[in-house]
């Protein structure tokens, strides 16, 4: 039996987490669109069991993930599977933005956390510092490669107000979602994201 909860908002530039237990759903929304959620997750009771960008784009053979892929750990177990996706679009090579992401690639200096920083604030309570954050699950991001040269471009997201991925816990999960800091990730316009868990109750 399934029962749903209200729907969360994250702001603007800032993180939060979310605990999920076994067959829990997931549901990340992009309520104005073009907007972007790096998603990390750790195994809930051992975090050195994290979710990995390498096993799961091994595993599928390919870049882009989407309905009916799974996302591994790095111990090559299911994470989550994802079950519905209105997008179709979402990136899993390049790392959170950083205070270092944005006086390199932007020039500015006064120091914003990005979502590595706020990834890292909102896991704080559970003891996991920010060297350990790894490479996020960049919910509607998209990013463009060229296939003769490599060079890759970040583009504005192809998600529209609404566009939403449903991904069911494979095991219980400690996760932190963002609404990221990047302004190539969203085209300069930093919005909120909204998320929401259904949970699966083994006694209904």
């Amino acid at each position: 039996m399934k029962s749903g909860v209200a729907t969360v908002r994250i702001p603007p530039c800032s993180a939060q987490t979310v605990e999920l237990s076994m067959g829990d759903e997931l549901v990340i929304i992009d309520p104005e669109g073009q907007q972007v959620s790096d998603l990390v997750a750790f195994g809930r009771s051992d975090h050195g069991e994290y979710l990995s960008s390498g096993r799961s784009l091994d595993y599928a053979s390919r870049l882009w993930l989407t309905t009916g892929d799974v996302l591994y750990s790095n111990r090559s177990r299911p994470m989550f599977t994802i079950l519905e996706d209105t997008c179709g679009r979402h990136d899993f090579t390049l790392t959170p933005c950083s205070k270092d992401t944005f006086r390199i690639i932007y020039g500015e200096t006064e120091g914003r956390p990005g979502c590595e920083g706020n990834l890292a604030a909102a896991l704080a309570p559970y003891h996991i510092g920010v060297d350990r954050i790894p490479i996020a699950f960049n919910v509607f991001m998209h990013v463009a490669i060229d296939a003769t040269t490599g060079a890759f471009r970040v583009l504005p997201p192809l998600s529209k107000a609404g566009d939403f991925i449903r991904l069911q816990a494979e095991m219980p999960l400690l996760v932190a979602m963002t609404a990221c800091s990047a302004g190539q990730s969203n085209n300069f316009c930093f919005k909120p994201i909204d998320f929401r868990v259904v949970r699966f109750d083994l006694n209904p």
